[in-house]
């Protein structure tokens, strides 16, 4: 490999990538829809609420990895359930990236001096009611965490490599309302990446590693 060729995975490689990303249009369409053409649950989603989440490469060197969170089984909604950092954008936050690092110092005390946001990808629609911005982020290793345990049970690290290969991203589906309703899981390590969290990682995927 050329000497100037990042390392593939690598959170290097992931920067040459998110720059060279397909330019992000008004019209572009990503969300649960997609794994749900013309599902009815879709359909009852009328005000959006906005919200944005990080996605935090550690760049280890050859081989990067990407945090996530387990939410806390005490919350009322979505509990124990695997998540990027991040939440609602309140109006006093002035971009997505600024809502995506206070809600990620909130929910496991990651101060934003220690991510560099390098882009996003288009917004991302939730069945649950959400137009998510996904915040790309890159972070240097031996930051320490301080986890609110009122939204948060645990944070833990993905290998890139596990989750931009699409062997690991398998299909499956609940019911909805006697309808049938369609997801991404991609399980490691004895946690279950899957639902919204599973979608943009594919999301990402397809974007940048297809």
């Amino acid at each position: 490999m050329d000497q100037m060729t990042p390392m593939p995975f690598s959170a290097a490689d992931f920067r040459v990538r998110v720059a060279a990303q397909p330019q992000a249009h008004a019209d572009d369409d990503y969300g649960d829809h997609r794994f749900n053409p013309g599902h009815p649950r879709m359909k009852l989603v009328k005000m959006l609420r906005n919200a944005a989440v990080l996605i935090p490469v550690v760049d280890h060197g050859g081989e990067a990895t990407v945090l996530l969170t387990k939410r806390a089984e005490k919350l009322r909604n979505h509990s124990g359930q695997v998540a990027f950092p991040g939440g609602t954008i309140d109006p006093t936050d002035p971009s997505p990236e600024a809502a995506a690092l206070r809600e990620t110092f909130e929910e496991i005390g990651l101060d934003e001096s220690r991510v560099e946001t390098i882009g996003r990808m288009p917004d991302y629609v939730s069945g649950s009611g959400y137009r998510i911005a996904p915040v790309l982020g890159i972070m240097q290793p031996g930051f320490s965490l301080t986890l609110n345990s009122e939204e948060v049970d645990a944070a833990f690290e993905v290998p890139l490599r596990f989750l931009m290969d699409p062997a690991n991203h398998s299909r499956d589906s609940r019911m909805w309302n006697d309808i049938e309703w369609f997801f991404y899981e991609m399980p490691y390590g004895g946690q279950r990446i899957w639902g919204v969290t599973a979608g943009i990682i594919r999301t990402l995927y397809e974007r940048l590693y297809r």
